[in-house]
């Protein structure tokens, strides 16, 4: 009977090694994996202040916390209301395969947030190294596709009067489907009335994400896993948008970068198969923050104002917390941006 047990024990712990052993291996490190400055002349009643905070796109909650303990599944989570604090992360053994590429948890879900755009708070100005990204490479399943099947562009990424205009437009009919640029998974699919519409965000195995917005219809879901040119939705004009196109995005860590450093739209392709991210991709952040002031000239209006720097009057009241009632003074200065 105790020679029985003795066996039974040491093959249980056996298998327990084993086990273990198959649990630890390490899977490969796809997230270390950063536009030129423009200039801009707004005339001599502009004044320009830096502003400290840097750049978003939307409200931000705190960074999300990753948890360990909850159970670890693909699906279509938002983990913005878990307990707040420092992004950090967890060593954890447990590993997914996706598209023949290991990838840890902790790497690939340590922020996951299904409806802000950039919930990473690291500033892109700050970056100084250089860091060589992967974007096609067919022996190990690195595809890559255009958003659009052929892509003109209509507006450039840069100023865009008083705003920052943060990505490309690309012109398309409505009802065109738009692609995904590269293997990944969806981690937004929202609508945004009064800016990008239905839009799109993709997380990308090579580290960036891709922002396709002003869609007219959304063809995938929250946690969907997707492969390179494979159609995530279709062209339109919704959200904040004057004709039917597609404004898109490249972003690393939440900060954009112009998509013309990575992509030829002229010749419908990628510049090169590795993208070198250099300091320099954000050092229009210095410029985009800034905050820019009108001084009041004699017969000025706020209305005139505002043609003159193309922004709403209800964006000016917002900036300045005025109202229509608010009487306006040569002198005084505004805020424009």
């Amino acid at each position: 009977m105790k020679l029985t047990i003795v066996i039974i024990l040491s093959s249980v712990l056996f298998a327990h090694q084993s086990i273990a052993q198959s649990n630890t291996k390490k899977g490969k490190d796809f997230f270390q994996t950063k536009a030129p400055g423009i200039h801009n002349n707004l005339g001599d009643s502009l004044e320009i202040e830096e502003e400290n905070q840097f750049e978003d796109d939307e409200p931000q909650n705190k960074n999300n916390q990753f948890n360990p303990n909850k159970s670890l599944t693909i699906v279509s989570e938002d983990t913005s209301s878990n307990e707040e604090g420092e992004t950090s992360i967890i060593e954890v053994a447990e590993q997914i395969k996706l598209d023949s590429i290991w990838v840890t948890y902790a790497e690939y879900f340590s922020v996951w947030d299904s409806r802000h755009v950039n919930p990473y708070k690291i500033d892109g100005s700050k970056f100084s190294d250089t860091i060589n990204f992967t974007l096609f490479d067919s022996s190990n399943n690195f595809n890559y596709s255009m958003p659009l099947k052929e892509c003109k562009t209509t507006s450039i990424f840069g100023r865009r009067y008083s705003r920052w205009h943060y990505g490309i437009d690309l012109d398309l009919e409505t009802g065109e489907p738009v692609m995904a640029c590269f293997d990944g998974i969806v981690r937004i699919c929202q609508i945004d009335g009064r800016g990008y519409g239905k839009y799109i965000l993709l997380r990308h195995y090579n580290g960036f994400e891709t922002l396709y917005g002003h869609l007219s219809r959304q063809d995938v879901k929250i946690g969907q896993l997707l492969k390179a040119g494979e159609q995530i939705g279709l062209g339109g004009n919704t959200g904040r948008s004057t004709g039917s196109h597609l404004h898109f995005e490249v972003r690393y860590e939440g900060n954009a970068l112009n998509p013309e450093n990575v992509y030829d739209f002229a010749n419908n392709r990628i510049k090169s198969k590795i993208f070198q991210l250099l300091p320099e991709h954000f050092e229009y952040l210095k410029d985009a923050r800034k905050i820019y002031y009108h001084k009041v000239r004699s017969g000025e209006s706020l209305g005139t104002i505002a043609r003159k720097y193309r922004v709403s009057l209800n964006s000016i009241y917002k900036m300045n917390r005025m109202s229509s009632r608010t009487v306006i003074r040569p002198g005084r200065r505004i805020r424009i941006r």
